[in-house]
């Protein structure tokens, strides 16, 4: 494959990155009875929408803590990290070796399982610490939504899936992953 060809991939790469800046990364449904309409988050890379009132509402009858979108560090840090992944990315592009493409390829993935982990932790801790004050009690249940799919959880369903961000950031993800084969090819011949 030619160096042009590599370089217009990476750069498509780079732009399908860059705009999980401006759009949400992850969708989150939430229907109870109350809101038989639904409630829906949007989890985007430094802010969360949504209606955050309403699930902050709902959350506080069995006793999660309120989301504060203040209270998350990563929605400020993210960002930078994004930025340097995308300078990583520019790099690749201006020198499409297999050393700068793998450091892309590295810098990328370090990224995605940290925040899915971190993602997934956050849930955790919002599910799992549960105030002893909550009106609704349970013994032995915690209410932690899915990562990714569906559960319901009492009378409450959660939907849990990447939104147009996240899709995105997974197709540049998997375009970096095919540059970096086409370039360890190029070294096994």
């Amino acid at each position: 494959m030619s160096n042009k060809i590599i370089r217009i991939i990476l750069l498509g790469s780079m732009i399908l990155l860059g705009l999980t800046m401006v759009l949400p990364l992850w969708d989150i449904a939430i229907f109870a009875p109350q809101y038989p309409e639904g409630l829906s988050l949007q989890i985007w890379l430094s802010k969360i929408s949504g209606d955050l009132n309403n699930i902050n509402i709902l959350n506080h009858y069995v006793g999660m803590k309120v989301i504060s979108p203040s209270d998350i560090p990563e929605l400020v840090y993210f960002p930078k990290l994004i930025m340097g992944i995308l300078a990583i990315g520019a790099l690749a592009v201006a020198w499409p070796h297999i050393i700068s493409v793998g450091l892309y390829f590295l810098s990328f993935s370090a990224f995605s399982l940290f925040a899915l982990y971190d993602f997934w932790k956050w849930e955790y801790d919002y599910g799992h610490n549960l105030s002893p004050d909550a009106p609704i009690k349970v013994p032995g249940m915690s209410y932690q939504p899915p990562l990714f799919g569906s559960e319901t959880l009492l009378n409450i369903s959660i939907y849990s899936y990447p939104a147009v961000g996240g899709w995105l950031m997974m197709v540049s993800f998997l375009a970096v992953a095919y540059i970096l084969y086409v370039k360890a090819r190029e070294l096994w011949r």
